[in-house]
């Protein structure tokens, strides 16, 4: 192993391994400040804030194989103490300072507005125009001072900064173009010295040459939307989006060992939970209504063939448009535990098809390994952990030996306590961190 670095090099990163899913993979382990994607060697050269973290995930990985959308990716410190503007300039970004920047938000969790992006950059200097997009990269701005000594300002400052507090990380790099177009004043776009332009006809997508797609506009983006941005800008393979069928019946149940709570730390992963009922004359039957026909249909793709307490789930429609109330249906559209009645873009990111790994967060800040794999070793072989803190808190990662063992450890401790704290289960996601022991 070379001589440890605060700078990660990572090789067999192929086209479609994004910047947003290199950042997932190692912020766990600490804070990112620089990332370069070498998109024509099929690698990426990572900084972390410092050497400890650099060698924390080097320790990890070295027992755990990382895999990014079914890709193995490798892993080493590389031969930089430090990413310098030339190791930058390899991505072919221009360094030449302008008073135009083109800023990328990485691990975006929460909406980001031309107002947002104009109260952070708005310090540095008077800015002209906004415009924003989405592109392969992920969210993008292009942000217009008046002087250039402005734009440098304000990259210097703000680089590699979180605009909230542990995500929506500011890649700034100097844009080439000279004077940005902007058409509209409306929540993708504003000219700050022309407040007389029009906000553009209603259902009309406004395009800017040159810049790319149009953004979404997040403050009124329907849930297809969300997840095509928590996704970098197109919805998952499989998934249409089109789906209004808002109930699923699942059978093939287990009726010794499913309940109305199990099924609901399952399906909530994928959507609002609004009622459900087992049924008595079918006992390996569910049906499950879920907030919307975009969240039914996440379920249904992601559950199908899925195997809990020893039998292979299957997960359809319903015929019936939803559950009607009675004494035999347990209600959930108030609980608590509904995981998307805030940030849905950010639990959109985590839906996957359940994994050999499971995420646990909230646990008490005293916790050990030891107590985990204790409160969890019931429901199958645990083959590695990963205790470790991100903004304050304690969270962890626990590899089952097989995806079915994970799956009912998360049905059956998701929401249970730990000491004081009611701790939180998710599967780990394969846009996320999804991993495999080498020995795979």
């Amino acid at each position: 192993m070379a001589e440890a670095s605060k700078v990660i090099h990572v090789r067999n990163v192929g086209h479609e391994i994004s910047e947003n899913d290199l950042l997932q993979l190692f912020q766990p382990f600490g804070v990112i400040t620089k990332l370069v994607m070498l998109r024509a060697k099929n690698q990426a050269l990572l900084q972390m804030q410092d050497v400890p973290s650099a060698i924390n995930a080097m320790q990890f990985y070295t027992n755990v194989q990382p895999t990014i959308r079914g890709r193995n990716v490798y892993v080493q410190f590389s031969s930089h103490q430090e990413l310098t503007t030339m190791d930058q300039n390899a991505q072919g970004r221009g360094d030449e300072p302008n008073r135009i920047l083109l800023v990328t938000i990485h691990h975006m969790l929460y909406p980001i507005t031309v107002e947002v992006l104009h109260q952070v950059f708005s310090p540095h200097g008077f800015v002209e125009k906004i415009v924003t997009f989405q592109k392969s990269a992920g969210f993008q701005a292009l942000i217009q001072y008046q002087g250039r000594q402005n734009a440098i300002s304000a990259r210097t400052s703000l680089q590699g900064r979180n605009i909230y507090d542990g995500c929506c990380q500011l890649d700034i790099q100097f844009s080439n173009l000279d004077e940005l177009q902007v058409h509209y004043n409306n929540d993708r776009s504003r000219d700050f010295t022309n407040p007389n332009l029009p906000t553009e006809q209603k259902g009309r997508s406004s395009q800017h040459p040159g810049y790319g797609d149009a953004g979404v506009g997040f403050p009124q983006m329907a849930n297809a939307a969300a997840i095509a941005a928590a996704f970098g800008g197109g919805l998952p393979p499989g998934i249409t989006g089109t789906n209004d069928r808002c109930t699923v019946l699942a059978s093939s149940l287990n009726p010794d060992r499913i309940d109305e709570d199990k099924l609901f730390n399952l399906f909530s992963l994928y959507g609002n939970i609004v009622r459900i009922k087992l049924l008595r004359n079918k006992p390996d039957h569910a049906l499950i209504q879920m907030g919307d026909g975009f969240q039914a249909e996440l379920a249904v793709h992601f559950l199908k063939g899925a195997v809990l307490f020893g039998k292979r789930l299957e997960v359809n429609y319903s015929k019936y448009p939803n559950i009607t109330q009675g004494a035999d249906t347990h209600e959930y559209v108030n609980s608590n535990l509904n995981r998307f009645n805030r940030n849905a873009a950010k639990n959109y990111r985590y839906c996957c098809s359940p994994t050999k790994m499971i995420h646990l967060s909230t646990l008490p800040q005293d916790v050990t390994e030891e107590e985990i794999v204790n409160h969890l070793e019931e429901h199958g072989t645990i083959t590695n952990t990963k205790l470790f803190e991100m903004n304050g808190k304690k969270q962890a990662l626990v590899m089952f030996e097989t995806e079915e063992q994970a799956t009912e450890a998360l049905v059956c401790k998701h929401a249970t306590s730990l000491g004081q704290a009611i701790w939180s289960i998710l599967f780990v996601s394969v846009c996320r961190i999804r991993m495999r022991m080498s020995s795979d």
